[in-house]
């Protein structure tokens, strides 16, 4: 483990200096290589789904497993796109001349070698090494043993790129070691790895804060909450509701709380309900829910579960200040939407839910990094700091000060 990264570091300084032609050239060979192998990745990505089938993975880890032509060449559209992507390296972000006449420079710099620890996604292997890429950076992945085949393939067919252009394979590599005890190395060793990211479920992230010496940025669950306002368009509140749910259960900006309004409450929820019903929508509600629709009742629990399925938890609240205050006891900081077309209403929920993404009258499903313009994510992060929701390109440089002096002592 410990030449492994030595390696990587010694790549870093070399990755970090190419141009950012140099980078979009190689990014593109990139693209053009996956959609050359897809039957090569897709046949390895069989073996993964064939062994998730046999050890019982559910349905919402196998659909984030399963990779086929559409879903590689969707990997190759991400890595296009990032590379159209504008330079991040090197931009001056602010500067300025003392009173002696020093000129200092802001400049984004890389990170330098990062870490990415994540579960099942295999798509996650090339969206995060293009992204490493482009911002300069040296990256260092371990997957998930459910996608042992299919991350080798990717990273395989990713590292030849790499060598045909002249560059280190070492820029895009996977540990040497992937259990347990490999992790915990990984996340000590703060010489040689300047950033660690998780991105899975809560053993995971729970694992590496409380085992890591490097900095780290989560990408923690998303138990996301949508609240409809008592003068919201009934129509366009169940549209998005049913979005935010159904349209794909097992991913963390998926909506897994539904807050409602009691002056709205007994007009939208049976038509709300029908709706669920239409697309096979377990529910769970509150007291006043259920006088209104037969569901199931709601538990403390439930309100604070991520499901990752198609379960929706429904509570009826008396104000704007309750559902606040309930997102904010129940909420991980992920993505939470109101549904209104009072304008107050809308600026006090974006103002007062802390959360990385807040959304007025629309679906929390937007919280990604292709939605937002960054070609693709290394995660989404509910840290504060040092970044805050889909991480892109500019999530992945920090600074340095350049500054340029013709003879001042002090």
């Amino acid at each position: 483990m410990i030449q492994f990264l030595k390696e990587a570091k010694a790549t870093s300084s070399v990755i970090a200096t190419l141009s950012g032609e140099v980078k979009s050239k190689v990014l593109n060979d990139m693209a053009d290589a996956l959609i050359a192998h897809c039957d090569y990745i897709v046949s390895k990505n069989n073996l993964d789904m064939s062994a998730g089938k046999l050890g019982n993975l559910s349905s919402s880890m196998l659909d984030r497993l399963f990779l086929n032509g559409d879903r590689v060449k969707a990997m190759a559209d991400s890595i296009r796109d990032i590379a159209k992507l504008r330079e991040p390296v090197g931009r001056v972000l602010d500067g300025w001349v003392t009173e002696n006449g020093l000129n200092i420079q802001k400049v984004s710099v890389p990170i330098g070698v990062i870490a990415i620890i994540y579960e099942s996604r295999p798509n996650v292997t090339s969206d995060t090494a293009a992204l490493c890429f482009k911002s300069g950076n040296v990256c260092v992945l371990k997957g998930g043993k459910e996608a042992e085949h299919s991350n080798h393939a990717i990273a395989k067919v990713l590292q030849e790129v790499l060598a045909k252009n002249h560059l280190p394979t070492q820029a895009i590599s996977l540990i040497p070691d992937s259990s347990r005890e490999g992790v915990k190395e990984l996340i000590g060793q703060d010489k040689y790895v300047d950033l660690v990211i998780p991105r899975g479920g809560e053993g995971l992230i729970r694992f590496v804060n409380e085992n890591s010496t490097v900095p780290v940025v989560k990408h923690d669950k998303g138990l996301c909450h949508t609240y409809i306002d008592a003068n919201a368009n009934a129509k366009m509140a169940i549209e998005i509701s049913i979005n935010a749910k159904c349209q794909r259960p097992g991913v963390c900006n998926s909506m897994e709380t539904l807050l409602v309004h009691k002056q709205i409450a007994p007009f939208i929820l049976p038509a709300l309900y029908e709706a669920f019903m239409e697309n096979q929508t377990e529910l769970r509600g509150c007291d006043w829910t259920r006088k209104v629709i037969p569901i199931e009742c709601a538990t403390e629990e439930d309100y604070d579960t991520e499901y990752l399925a198609n379960i929706l938890s429904i509570k009826v609240v008396h104000d704007i200040k309750e559902a606040v205050a309930h997102i904010g006891k129940f909420g991980s900081g992920h993505s939470d939407a109101i549904i209104s077309e009072d304008y107050r209403s809308i600026e006090y929920f974006l103002n007062s839910v802390d959360s990385a993404c807040v959304y007025a009258n629309a679906s929390t499903r937007f919280t990604d990094g292709g939605c937002f313009g960054f070609g693709a994510e290394v995660g989404i992060s509910t840290n504060k700091l040092h970044s805050r929701g889909p991480m892109g390109i500019n999530d992945l440089t920090t600074y340095k000060y350049k500054v340029y002096g013709n003879g001042q002592i002090r």
